[in-house]
């Protein structure tokens, strides 16, 4: 299937909703058909050892002002695969995007990368069938362009060190095309991104790296790029960023982490304040999944996310406010994050709130340049949802807090390029800047 238009694309993902049978269950932790409560420690993990676990985490930083608690987090250590091909049909780059369910997606069905594996699914430990168009990235042929290719991270505050490969790979050769993918214009992507959850995760991901098009974010009499500061700078910044925030962190017994409890009731893990996260359990039926039946615990968040970054036109270019962000289960310690990253609804009444909180969500409608609800990992997350912006901030000084820097959108997609140094909630806002008129990422 090849669309050309948004109306196209609506039609073929309505009609492969329809096309398929899907039901998610909400189930006792303690039942799920695979799965065990480690009886010493309190963990849940898989009979087998492989997927994933649900463990305790107790983190810090070394200064006694600084914060510290303890947590359940999703142990993954199995490096998946997400990767996007690429074909051109009358020189117009098409995307080839996948209609996929996943248990936690609030609208069960949303647009996913060509692959979207964990390495036990394309290695096919389930015993489920094959993961289609997985060699493209594998075992690139000899009509295969490989553009990008970097380990990234995923949500630090609910995974510990979890990093997928992101993978975008031309073809020229000729691709079978299963009923439930579709070819893409690469514009019509670019519409999608504004539509409420349906570019899911893995996509957005995969999509901020995508390789610049000639004209892509061409400013006319715009020679160069200007940034405000140089990539030296840059460097030095971030680097005190990461000495400054040396978090502690070890691995504890879930029975073990503090203010938590597992309601007797529902069987599920939650925060005795209500906040943060529940740990739930979910039986899934699926006949278009490589497997079409199975059981797993899911991250429910409480309340929905915003996401923001703040746009400066600084030297006739726009930057992006980043802030250094940490989180309990980020990779590397510190990334690069954007300007507002919370749940306000997690807030303490007395705690304070976070840098530029209160001039996101109080922001006028016409500094408005995106603003979408996206949904996070549908394989993990339970309707976990955010809501993403980007706001127009002329009027901000160039002097910010310690913890933030402006950068071009360029200079972010370059970092975001390398792996590793952007947050996964950074890269889908940036996969959603890339799409404005005259953003400047030339890189």
């Amino acid at each position: 299937m090849r669309v050309e238009n948004a109306a196209e694309f609506h039609t073929w993902f309505a009609g492969r909703g329809a096309a398929h049978h899907y039901r998610v269950t909400p189930a006792p932790l303690h039942g799920l058909e695979g799965w065990h409560t480690d009886p010493l420690s309190g963990d849940v993990r898989h009979r087998s050892g492989r997927f994933f676990s649900v463990e305790g985490l107790r983190y810090g930083r070394p200064d006694p002002d600084g914060p510290s608690w303890t947590q359940p987090i999703i142990r993954q250590p199995e490096t998946g695969v997400l990767g996007v091909l690429i074909k051109r049909f009358d020189g117009v780059p098409h995307l080839l995007m996948q209609a996929k369910m996943e248990p936690g997606n609030i609208n069960t069905l949303q647009l996913s990368p060509t692959v979207q594996a964990t390495f036990s699914n394309y290695t096919r430990v389930h015993r489920g069938s094959a993961v289609r168009y997985v060699e493209h990235f594998l075992r690139p042929g000899a009509g295969d362009q490989v553009h990008y290719d970097a380990l990234q991270s995923e949500q630090g505050s609910w995974f510990l060190g979890k990093r997928n490969r992101n993978i975008v790979v031309e073809t020229t050769e000729d691709v079978p095309v299963h009923e439930d993918f579709c070819w893409v214009p690469r514009p019509v992507m670019a519409e999608l991104l504004r539509v409420d959850n349906l570019v899911n995760m893995d996509s957005r991901t995969v999509l901020a790296g995508l390789p610049d098009e000639p004209s892509e974010g061409a400013v006319p009499g715009r020679t160069a790029e200007k940034p405000l500061h140089d990539t030296a700078a840059l460097l030095h910044w971030f680097t005190e960023a990461k000495v400054r925030h040396r978090p502690e962190r070890t691995t504890i017994p879930l029975s073990r982490v503090a203010g938590w409890r597992r309601d007797a009731e529902r069987d599920e893990i939650v925060h005795e304040s209500g906040r943060y996260f529940r740990i739930i359990g979910v039986d899934v039926e699926a006949d278009s999944r490589e497997v079409t039946s199975w059981s797993q615990p899911m991250l429910a968040p409480v309340g929905r996310g915003v996401v923001a970054f703040v746009s400066k036109e600084i030297h006739g270019e726009r930057h992006l406010l980043v802030q250094a962000r940490a989180e309990a289960g980020t990779f590397d310690a510190v990334e690069l994050g954007p300007t507002v990253q919370c749940n306000p609804g997690n807030l303490a009444d007395d705690a304070p709130r976070p840098p530029f909180l209160e001039a996101v969500l109080t922001a006028r409608p016409e500094r408005v340049l995106f603003d979408a609800v996206h949904s996070e990992e549908g394989g993990r997350f339970y309707h976990a949802e955010n809501r993403y912006l980007v706001l127009e901030g002329n009027e901000m000084s160039v002097d910010v807090p310690e913890d933030y820097i402006w950068m071009t959108v360029g200079q972010l997609t370059r970092a975001g390029r390398l792996g590793n140094l952007v947050d996964v909630e950074a890269r889908t806002l940036l996969a959603c800047v890339r799409t404005l008129p005259g953003h400047g990422a030339a890189g």
